[in-house]
């Protein structure tokens, strides 16, 4: 029986996540409002951020209608437990831990695990992931879906770590799901720079994936 949790429709249309680190969760809110006016609206909420399970309600409450709120960083199988009674849509993480996929595959939560080598993408595939993060991507580049696909020709690949605005067309057209983007899209956002050039940077990338996708 396939236990394996498909990416949201949501995800499946926009093709792009949010990753977004800060130094306390209470700054999250003027950055999602932004990203979702963008139309970038899958956001991963990471937990080297602080307070962000206590963070997520209120957030949930007030975008939840517009936008998936993900809880990134999740490193121990408590990590993800708590995210998920938080209301966490999905779970992303840097490594390939069972545990952590079992419990979101329990849950009914899509999970992204961290992986690089072909072993780990692999075992995070077949434990039931419904995406591989492939991280750094930076490190590999956009051929590497191919090269995956051919021994492992299901596998469904996100990459994260490096990938800039330039680069996310070439792994959109290679098959990635989507391209997860922290510094790259996020910018100065955190630190005092022009929230309405956080929302044009949001449009350029939906625009590049778009386009990206229908080539």
């Amino acid at each position: 029986m396939n236990r394996r949790s498909e990416p949201s429709a949501l995800l499946r249309q926009t093709r792009v996540v949010a990753v977004l680190r800060a130094k306390s969760a209470t700054e999250y809110a003027p950055v999602v409002e932004a990203l979702i006016a963008g139309g970038v609206v899958s956001i991963e909420l990471t937990l080297s951020t602080h307070g962000v399970i206590e963070e997520l309600p209120k957030l949930l409450q007030r975008f939840g209608t517009d936008a998936e709120l993900g809880v990134g960083t999740v490193t121990t199988p408590d990590q993800a437990s708590e995210a998920i009674d938080a209301g966490a849509a999905y779970l992303v993480t840097p490594i390939t831990e069972t545990p952590i996929i079992d419990i979101a595959i329990d849950r009914g939560v899509p999970v992204f695990p961290g992986g690089l080598t072909p072993t780990e993408l692999h075992r995070g595939w077949t434990a039931g992931a419904t995406a591989v993060k492939v991280f750094p991507a930076s490190m590999v580049g956009a051929k590497y879906v191919a090269d995956l696909r051919g021994p492992f020709p299901d596998i469904e690949v996100i990459p994260s770590g490096g990938v800039g605005i330039a680069e996310a067309a070439a792994w959109i057209r290679a098959g990635a799901v989507a391209v997860s983007m922290g510094g790259p899209l996020l910018g100065d956002a955190f630190s005092g720079g022009d929230i309405r050039e956080l929302t044009r940077r949001a449009e350029e990338i939906r625009r590049v994936v778009d386009e990206a996708a229908t080539l």
